[in-house]
């Protein structure tokens, strides 16, 4: 099978002939109008309601329509999870990018500690694309652009896993063996295999992306990534479970 050339982006002179990227803005600049902006009382207030039947895939054209059916999915959660759903999808249909992104920033710069703890997986990962996508400074769209890698990577070798049926499979122990013998055993380009068990590879990481957090809530949210892919069945938390030198522990 011969693939094409990788298709490129739309430039926005282009973006702006498509009658499909107009109709997903319809009616945005009155949604925008009614996000509110004191984080620190929308907090405290849950989204009351029936959760919704299925998970929301997908979005609607409509915004409006979408809006709505994203709100089932913060049922019993924080209006101010939802506030930030909502700026996220304005900047997604490419709506007053800069005003919105500036929310978005002043949002994750007030209130980053409690969006770490309570948002999940994907909403994480879709403030750092946007931080990828629409920060001006390159440092804070590299993280962003980091977040993103990580979640691919893992994403990509997990899904090879499920596919080829090696969710069960065991270590091998005269492999193991070699590589405690201090065998050095090539991957590819002279990348040697990781040494489960005592590899200090991950830590140096960790350190990483510590120094990183620091920095910007976009590097908070990539160490909150980091962290969470740790605790869920993920390459990374094997490698920790297989881990037996606490000198050279990331967690």
């Amino acid at each position: 099978m011969i693939l094409k050339k990788m298709k490129r982006d739309k430039t926005n002179f282009e973006k702006w002939f498509s009658f499909r990227r107009h109709q997903r803005r319809f009616g945005a600049k009155k949604l925008s109008s009614l996000i509110l902006t004191d984080f620190k009382a929308q907090k405290k207030m849950i989204i009351l309601g029936e959760s919704a039947d299925k998970p929301l895939y997908g979005s609607a054209n409509n915004l409006e329509e979408h809006l709505v059916a994203l709100r089932k999915v913060f049922i019993g959660q924080s209006e101010l999870c939802y506030t930030h759903a909502k700026i996220i999808v304005l900047l997604r249909r490419e709506f007053e990018v800069e005003k919105n992104f500036k929310l978005l920033e002043k949002l994750w710069q007030e209130e980053s500690d409690f969006l770490l703890k309570n948002l999940d997986f994907h909403w994480l990962l879709s403030a750092a694309a946007r931080f990828a996508e629409n920060s001006d400074d390159k440092m804070v769209s590299s993280l962003g652009i980091a977040t993103t890698c990580l979640q691919v990577s893992v994403r990509l070798a997990e899904s090879e896993r499920f596919l080829t049926n090696t969710t069960q499979c065991e270590d091998d122990e005269e492999k193991q063996i070699r590589l405690d013998n201090g065998e050095r055993i090539v991957l590819f380009e002279d990348v040697p295999v990781f040494k489960f068990g005592t590899d200090d590879t991950v830590r140096f990481m960790r350190w990483q992306l510590d120094k990183a957090a620091k920095f910007h809530p976009a590097g908070k949210i990539l160490l909150e990534v980091f962290k969470r892919l740790q605790d869920i069945d993920t390459v990374y938390k094997r490698a920790k479970n297989r881990h037996t030198r606490n000198k050279t522990s990331w967690w």
